[in-house]
């Protein structure tokens, strides 16, 4: 269990760089700092939002079965202990939402500058947030249509982020699972998806800082536990000497 702690902390350490520099710096979100490569973050933002997220996860499972080679019946205990995993995550920063109740970056600019009440927007159900959004943004030019439409179709609470959650459980899935193993190329690209995913939630004014460092945390709690789980029911994760040369040639 150390060893796999050990493991993933040091990928949650990795993942916490830029969300840590941007908190003790006192970088401040606001949107009229908007270039193009914001929309490239959306769309990278949009791999772990409804619908998208389970086409992501679906790609990202079989990746990891391909890597580890696993027969039906361990592939099955693994995708119930990878569901569980990703499930309880989002269920904890649901919770913490609920009972943290911190406002967005964006719902926070719109309080200075459109006299919109932020104690009253988040006393609304969904659905009147999202018209609410719509309607203080409607002659607002400097904001891009398609940010305004992100905003609108999330306004739920900041702390902690569920985007963030998501993808860090599968980058310290890599480190946990595919590590071991050498599948290094494969921990490298899912991690720089990651960090692109958590940044986009800082950039497009969706979370702060602080959401996003918790997020990775939670993460690595939930997904350290998972990976022990995997070790203890399917397997060691690191690979015994017979399968070394196919491992070798598999990378």
């Amino acid at each position: 269990m150390f060893d796999i702690a050990k493991r993933t902390g040091f990928g949650a350490i990795v993942l916490m760089v830029i969300p840590i520099l941007a908190w003790v710096s006192g970088w401040q979100w606001h949107p009229n700092d908007e270039a193009w490569w914001w929309r490239v973050l959306f769309w990278i933002t949009q791999t772990v939002s409804s619908p998208w997220g389970f086409i992501t996860s679906a790609v990202l499972f079989g990746w990891f079965l391909w890597c580890l080679r696993f027969r039906w019946r361990p592939a099955l205990v693994l995708a119930c202990i990878l569901g569980i995993a990703l499930l309880a995550g989002q269920g904890i920063k649901s919770a913490i939402k609920d009972r943290v109740r911190e406002p967005r970056p964006y719902v926070m600019w719109l309080e200075q500058t459109h006299d919109m009440n932020g104690q009253a927007f988040y006393s609304l159900p969904g659905k009147a947030r999202s018209m609410l959004v719509k309607k203080e943004l409607q002659n607002e030019q400097e904001i891009p249509r398609w940010l305004r439409k992100h905003w609108q179709h999330d306004t739920g609470f900041a702390f902690p982020s569920g985007h963030t959650v998501f993808a860090a459980s599968w980058a310290l899935l890599a480190w946990g699972l595919l590590w071991p193993r050498r599948h290094y190329k494969s921990v490298i690209a899912i991690m720089v998806w990651s960090v692109a995913v958590l940044s986009s939630r800082m950039v497009l004014g969706m979370h702060w800082p602080r959401d996003v460092v918790m997020g990775i945390f939670l993460s690595w709690l939930v997904i350290a536990l998972a990976c022990w789980l995997v070790q203890r029911w399917i397997g060691p994760l690191v690979p015994k000497p017979d399968e070394a040369r196919d491992i070798k040639s598999r990378i």
